[in-house]
């Protein structure tokens, strides 16, 4: 498992009370030495008691240790400060930017470099709605696209399986590597990796909590816009969808209504999968409709929409450089 000194100083620095992403992103640009993260831990944290170098180098062993258990199932380790560390994409607020990842396989297809579309949805597709995702992502793909999803079952595992068909795809997950959630999708996990794609956590401990696990979703979710150039919705149900069509006692699943979200908050483009004739009384393209109609920025997928999003990427990326703010953003 590969890993540098400021990776481990990143992760353990993470570990003390009052410490989250927004506290390191403000407070370490990385590779600060040992002292100096002491310093600023004592003089700006909600620490209850001042810890010495000997408190920390302490605290970096015992993270050394935890990671050390898992690493057959991880390739490394990277953080803000590393030389590989993976740069997203868009306006992302501090609490929210990426502080350091774990990975498994080829952690270049989430460079800033490497052309990235996201592809979400619920659980349960139907037939039709699995076949109109397969001919998109396989367009996708053919354009040397790499594919981004969540693991998740139903919209995520279709695109993750569609393109592994001559191409390459990431998953982001909401735990930690050595146990692949979901479980059955473990098996698409390996053949993710084994085929040259790319599995990311930002966990290296499993979840303490229902409510713990319903925020790692989140982040997950997350991860899957800030990672991408642009993020395709093939199917969700909508916030009120149980309400709205009496399908009491259900569980409607809201990730993709999240990661739509976050790209909105993050100016990543965003495409949807509708059709007006088709999808106009079925409740599984709710959030479809509901985006389509309520906000002119979302893209409707049609032939000519995706080839322009698909050579739009580019053009995108270079817009973003010139911006005054990229370099602040993105490499501060």
């Amino acid at each position: 498992m590969k890993y540098t000194d400021n990776a481990i100083n990143i992760l353990t620095t993470k570990t003390y009370k009052g410490i989250g992403r927004a506290w390191i992103v403000k407070s370490l640009k990385g590779n600060e030495s040992v002292e100096k993260i002491v310093s600023l831990i004592n003089s700006n944290s909600k620490q209850k008691e001042l810890i010495t170098v000997d408190d920390f180098e302490f605290n970096k062993n015992q993270t050394i240790n935890q990671i050390k258990i898992f690493e057959e199932n991880c390739d490394g380790l990277v953080a803000i400060g590393d030389k590989n560390f993976p740069k997203y994409r868009g306006n992302v607020k501090e609490s929210e930017r990426p502080i350091f990842l774990f990975y498994k396989g080829d952690l270049t297809l989430i460079n800033f470099d490497n052309n990235n579309v996201t592809v979400i949805g619920l659980l349960n597709p139907d037939e039709t709605i699995e076949s109109r995702e397969q001919k998109i992502v396989s367009e996708i793909v053919k354009k040397g696209i790499t594919i981004l999803s969540g693991l998740a079952f139903g919209c995520d595992s279709i695109a993750h399986k569609q393109a592994l068909i001559g191409g390459k795809t990431v998953a982001f997950l909401p735990s930690p590597l050595y146990k692949i959630m979901p479980a059955k999708n473990k098996g698409l996990a390996f053949k993710i990796v084994e085929e040259g794609g790319l599995l990311v956590s930002e966990y290296f401990d499993e979840h303490k909590s229902g409510m713990d696990l319903s925020s790692r979703y989140k982040d997950r979710d997350r991860l899957q816009a800030l990672y991408c150039d642009t993020i395709i919705l093939v199917a969700s149900y909508a916030q009120d969808t149980a309400e709205r069509w009496k399908l009491f006692g259900q569980k409607l699943d809201s990730g993709a209504r999240l990661a739509m979200g976050f790209a909105k908050d993050y100016n990543i483009p965003r495409a949807v999968m509708y059709d007006q004739n088709l999808d106009v009384n079925n409740p599984m393209f709710d959030l479809n409709r509901e985006l389509v109609n309520d906000d002119k920025s979302v893209t409707t997928l049609t032939q000519n929409s995706l080839e322009e999003i698909i050579n739009n990427i580019d053009l995108n990326k270079e817009k973003a450089i010139k911006h005054h703010n990229f370099k602040t953003d993105l490499f501060g």
